[in-house]
């Protein structure tokens, strides 16, 4: 399978990998992450996209496991949505800590929705990339995405309807 090189698609996985680390997993939310239900072949699949992008800048990137990286992501926000946000100001503001961590923590907590909201359109905006990239390299075979039966659900998941 040819690998995925393309600029545009390299700067979102940065820009996703980069919003990811300072709005959603930092140090003041990770632990709140953490105690959600996902698995770790979930969480592993959540790390490639968001952390490991050094090992495939170069070489290029596989359109399924990108694909699979995605729908990870996706599942995580959904989980996210559901089960962290109705209650995160509450499970913040009991964690022990200094002021300016209160403050911080405050401030984690106050823009975490729309920073998960972020986090989920530029998921987005990499999967429709991906897809218009599929189906011109598909020629005339069924591109990558088709063969995928959890990508159904992506946009969805994403979108959160």
């Amino acid at each position: 399978m040819e690998r995925i090189k393309d600029a545009h698609v390299i700067r979102l996985i940065e820009q996703i990998g980069e919003h990811y680390r300072t709005n959603i997993s930092n140090r003041f939310l990770r632990p709140l992450l953490l105690t959600l239900s996902i698995d770790k072949t979930t969480w592993d699949q959540i790390e490639l996209l968001t952390e490991k992008i050094e090992i495939f800048r170069y070489q290029g990137f596989h359109l399924d496991e990108l694909y699979r990286q995605i729908t990870a992501c996706a599942r995580f926000v959904e989980i996210t949505r559901n089960n962290l946000i109705p209650s995160l100001r509450s499970k913040l503001a009991s964690i022990p800590g200094s002021a300016s961590d209160k403050t911080l923590r405050e401030m984690a907590a106050s823009n975490f929705v729309s920073n998960l909201q972020v986090f989920a359109d530029q998921l987005n905006e990499l999967y429709i990339n991906l897809i218009d990239i599929d189906k011109k390299s598909a020629n005339k075979n069924q591109p990558v995405y088709a063969q995928v039966p959890e990508l159904s659900n992506v946009g969805r998941l994403l979108v959160g309807h």
